[in-house]
């Protein structure tokens, strides 16, 4: 995978950027630093990567705001972003706004490799040849979404979602009616090393419901288990 992947660094802390080089040449991806994301847009005007390291404190225009625009126009590349903030709260908002997973502030680099790894597995296709998670699209509702493609589509319009969204779905269609827990949900959908909390499970619950209930505040896909959870619904009826 790395071999083929090319990652581009996007902070303007210039040590950092020649550790994350070196870390990431060293491991065979291919390696662009960009120091803000002006530099960053300048660049995907004439390139794109397979995945961008994100800093949310940059000179100029914040990490969030690109973020931001960069969901806001349909463009599903992967981002991976750093946060010093040790209190969860730029976390959250970033996985708000559309990041595929995050990475606090100071960080061992062989958990950056895993993480960057873990968002190109759940982005990257299938090789040709290679078993498939399922034969068939899981449908429901107006939806199907396809593991082999990995592919959302609505009335059979393609539907944009990062790979944490996708994983996520998939979680909660491999696994209708069967309540599950935030902990477990995490495992799924991220693996058992993820040291992601419940509260940003909740935060990408919700930015689910938004992609696909009518009425995220009343949910007919997912919905609440009070105390334990979430439960996916196929047929969209209420639970007793």
């Amino acid at each position: 995978m790395s071999a083929r992947a090319t990652v581009w660094v996007v902070d303007d802390d210039p040590q950092l950027q020649d550790l994350l080089a070196e870390v990431l040449g060293g491991h065979g991806y291919q390696v662009r630093c960009h120091g803000d994301t002006r530099q960053l847009e300048a660049w995907l005007g004439r390139q794109r990567p397979d995945l961008v390291v994100l800093d949310l404190m940059l000179p100029g225009d914040d990490g969030l705001s690109w973020l931001r625009r960069l969901r806001d126009r349909g463009d599903d590349l992967p981002v991976l972003m750093l946060t010093a903030r040790a209190d969860g709260v730029d976390r959250i908002i970033g996985l708000e706004q559309g990041a595929d997973d995050y990475l606090g502030k100071p960080f061992l680099p062989r958990e950056l490799i895993a993480r960057i790894e873990a968002v190109l597995r759940r982005r990257m296709p299938l090789p040709t040849g290679a078993p498939r998670e399922a034969a068939e699209p899981i449908r429901f509702g107006p939806f199907a979404l396809d593991p082999s493609t990995r592919q959302l589509t609505r009335h059979g319009q393609p539907l944009e979602l990062t790979s944490g969204e996708f994983s996520l779905l998939l979680a909660f269609a491999s696994h209708p009616q069967r309540p599950l827990s935030r902990e477990r949900l995490i495992e799924l959908a991220r693996g058992p090393a993820c040291d992601t909390d419940s509260r940003s499970m909740d935060v990408q619950v919700s930015r689910l419901r938004r992609l696909i209930e009518d009425d995220p505040r009343r949910p007919r896909w997912i919905q609440t288990v009070w105390g334990y959870g979430y439960v996916f619904v196929p047929d969209g009826q209420p639970r007793r």
